[in-house]
């Protein structure tokens, strides 16, 4: 597992909501920017954040 949910670091919500946001949004100004490979990248590690932090186990 990259990143453990359980850590206390992403206990408060607006860490979590903040640790997936920001490589979403850096994944916009690299496509803006003209860096298609970039922006898939950090695309994608947005998404594994948003599926690891916020969807719930069971």
């Amino acid at each position: 597992m990259l990143v453990d949910p359980r850590h206390p670091f992403f206990r408060r919500l607006w860490v979590l909501v903040l640790c997936v946001l920001l490589p979403l949004a850096w994944a916009g100004v690299e496509l803006a920017a003209g860096s298609p490979l970039w922006a898939l990248l950090f695309a994608a590690a947005g998404l594994y954040l948003a599926v690891t932090l916020l969807v719930p186990r069971r």
